[in-house]
């Protein structure tokens, strides 16, 4: 056995043990998502960033976002077909299902893309998105629809779009502001 499986085995074997704690592991993997996406735009919107600071920055995580999950997911899946664990393995405790391809996560890809853009703009802001992409993703692997290695290698991706995203953006803005003088 592999130790992503055992990994896996390991955060699964707490579902079923209560109702209350399968209840909360379902809202962290399913709906706590919408919650951090309304928390930024919220964060965003009372934030003190100037209007074209908080344009730039819901931009550019935004983009961020969508390009992993949208873009690069799928880009994977399309050619790199990892089952579910579900699927694939025995005794797993199912929370909920997905249909799509297991590998890469497209949580971990969007929100670890997602929280990279905001802490490569605010370090403070950027450590409680990077925790709270930890807290959904692992919940994933808990509810019995990831393996670990999809929730690490989405992150990695996500985490290097982010990067590449806001050095373009830095750069266009840049050459922008120069052109302006």
């Amino acid at each position: 056995m592999t130790l992503d499986t055992q990994l896996f085995y390991l955060l699964n074997g707490v579902v079923g043990q209560s109702a209350i704690l399968d209840g909360v592991i379902v809202f962290i993997a399913s709906y706590l998502p919408y919650l951090v996406v309304a928390a930024f735009i919220v964060f965003v919107a009372f934030s003190k960033y100037s209007r074209q600071g908080k344009l730039e920055l819901l931009l550019v995580a935004g983009a961020a976002s969508v390009i992993a999950r949208l873009g690069f997911t799928e880009l994977i899946r399309f050619f790199y077909h990892h089952p579910r664990p579900f699927t694939a393995l025995p005794d797993v405790h199912q929370l909920f299902t997905d249909s799509a391809w297991s590998f890469p996560s497209g949580h971990a890809m969007f929100f670890f893309a997602m929280a990279t853009a905001i802490y490569l703009y605010n370090k403070k802001w950027g450590i409680g998105f990077l925790l709270a992409a930890a807290l959904i993703t692992v919940g994933r692997v808990i509810a019995g629809v990831h393996y670990p290695s999809d929730i690490v290698g989405g992150a990695i991706i996500g985490a290097l779009i982010a990067s590449i995203t806001v050095y373009f953006a830095r750069k266009l803005l840049a050459e922008k502001a120069h052109q302006t003088y």
